[in-house]
């Protein structure tokens, strides 16, 4: 009876198992929620829904796909714009990396003489101190002015997009069909007003005319073009020889022709501003001076370190000068926009797209006066 008892008195401990039991059934009945709700909408994709338009299109992938119009991933950008600046510097970072292994080597062996040398002598943190405030604010100025000269020229290149389509569009309204051939014509015109943008890209490249300008222009014209000093204004007198023909048939009135060839005379000043950034490169005594300052300056650090630093002298002073020297190098990249550098400006995304806006309006425009008559 004592044993039957003791059981029963010990009966009641088994709640708490009960309560782990229905704990355990509540979250596995949660997890299979969380699964089936997974498998019908995609769990991934709802957040990516939620991330994007905070995240998704502040990320590197999106904004190097909106720039240059290539989808990669944020590895392959980085990897991308990194690589066209660090093999231009790597060799002189590590040079100077070895000049301050030496440094921590000669340390070594006199560390008490060049310590005393160091604390004694106040003269050397004050010169590393100058050449901090000197460097700081001549790699500012560097930066700002070679990003003036990019932005100035990206602000060119938009306004050259605004003036082609609004040409084009001006060209496909205003001068009166008359003729099958007159279509034709004005279609060679546009393409012409296209050709316009790829010629000015190779003029500022300083590379010769290509196969790009061929299906833009008739295989006379291409030959012109290949023997021309200066191919974009060549093409800019063909589409103003065109206009004034056209006014001379009678098909434009004289308001309609200055309009017109204002926006060719727009045309010729956007190329002359490409052209002044690109034959005006900054100063290049300013870029010697700031390349003996830089030196000076990796010759002085490592003596004021390495009494504090010793053997990792050489890493730090290796990533002073990836840094320092990097953003030499982006100011120097990014001063000439015009060129194939991954840092450069899209300029064959910008033809490609003006190519397109062209086509478009040659296919879905309507039709003038000859066509509506013959239609009705």
């Amino acid at each position: 009876m004592l044993k039957l008892n003791a059981r029963k008195l010990r009966s009641p401990k088994k709640s708490p198992r009960k309560k782990s039991r229905s704990l355990r059934n509540i979250f596995r009945l949660i997890t299979r929620r969380l699964r089936f709700f997974r498998r019908k909408h995609g769990l991934n994709q709802f957040l990516l829904k939620k991330k994007r338009p905070t995240v998704l299109y502040r990320s590197f992938r999106c904004k190097y796909k909106g720039y240059s119009g290539e989808q990669l991933s944020w590895l392959q950008v980085v990897s991308r714009l990194i690589g066209s600046v660090l093999p231009a510097i790597l060799p002189w970072a590590l040079l100077y990396g070895g000049y301050a292994l030496l440094v921590s080597i000669t340390h070594h062996f006199h560390a008490e003489f060049i310590s005393k040398l160091i604390s004694d002598s106040k003269v050397l943190p004050n010169v590393v101190l100058s050449f901090n405030i000197i460097l700081s604010v001549l790699l500012v100025f560097r930066t700002n002015s070679a990003h003036d000269r990019f932005w100035e020229g990206r602000k060119l290149w938009g306004a050259l997009v605004n003036t082609v389509r609004n040409l084009a569009r001006d060209i496909w309204i205003v001068i009166e069909e008359r003729c099958p051939e007159n279509r034709v014509e004005k279609e060679a015109t546009l393409r012409l007003v296209v050709a316009f943008a790829f010629a000015m890209k190779l003029q500022l490249r300083r590379e010769a005319v290509n196969d790009e300008l061929v299906p833009l222009m008739s295989s006379l014209q291409y030959s012109r073009l290949r023997d021309s000093n200066h191919p974009p204004l060549e093409i800019a007198f063909w589409i103003g020889h065109y206009l004034q023909n056209e006014y001379a048939r009678g098909t434009v009135n004289v308001y309609q022709l200055n309009t017109l060839q204002k926006l060719v005379d727009d045309l010729v000043d956007i190329l002359g501003g490409c052209e002044r950034i690109l034959k005006t490169p900054a100063p290049i005594l300013y870029v010697i001076l700031l390349k003996i300052l830089l030196l000076n300056y990796f010759a002085i650090l490592p003596w004021a370190l390495v009494d504090g630093l010793t053997w990792w002298t050489a890493p730090i002073m290796t990533f002073v000068a990836l840094v320092l020297l990097s953003i030499d190098e982006v100011g120097a990249e990014i001063e000439e926009p015009f060129g194939h550098d991954p840092n450069d400006l899209p300029l064959d995304l910008i033809c490609n797209t003006m190519l397109n806006n062209v086509n478009d309006l040659i296919a879905i425009a309507p039709c003038t006066q000859y066509y509506s008559s013959r239609l009705g």
